[in-house]
């Protein structure tokens, strides 16, 4: 089981990562969503932002003004840390039940074509 610094760390390299896709992929696949990162055998969610101009840090408080996410992940923390570093496919995962997304429709879609 990985820690909760390790996992935080993971994210901002998720953020790192999101900073290296294209303007006009940015454009075209990404609108504005609120999103929360729920790493189960930690029991801590991390909250974030993702937008035209990329994926704002996640943090550890959810927004102040309450609204929930419409992009909800729901992982382990060695099994977000393999995702990140690009060792586990998130499509194996997704059907192996290692990882949930709870999405709209229209916004799996968008994310699908940026994993």
């Amino acid at each position: 089981m990985a820690t909760v610094e390790e996992c935080r760390a993971a994210l901002e390299k998720l953020v790192e990562q999101f900073d290296e896709i294209s303007d006009e992929d940015r454009a075209r696949h990404i609108v504005e969503r609120r999103l929360s990162c729920r790493v189960t055998d930690l029991d801590v969610t991390f909250y974030g932002r993702i937008h035209p101009n990329g994926l704002d840090p996640f943090k550890d408080a959810p927004p102040e003004n309450g609204r929930p996410a419409e992009v909800r992940l729901t992982i382990g923390s060695d099994d977000l840390i393999a995702l990140v570093n690009g060792d586990l496919d998130m499509g194996r995962a997704l059907l192996g039940g290692r990882v949930k997304i709870d999405a709209s429709l229209g916004d799996l879609l968008r994310l699908r074509r940026l994993l």
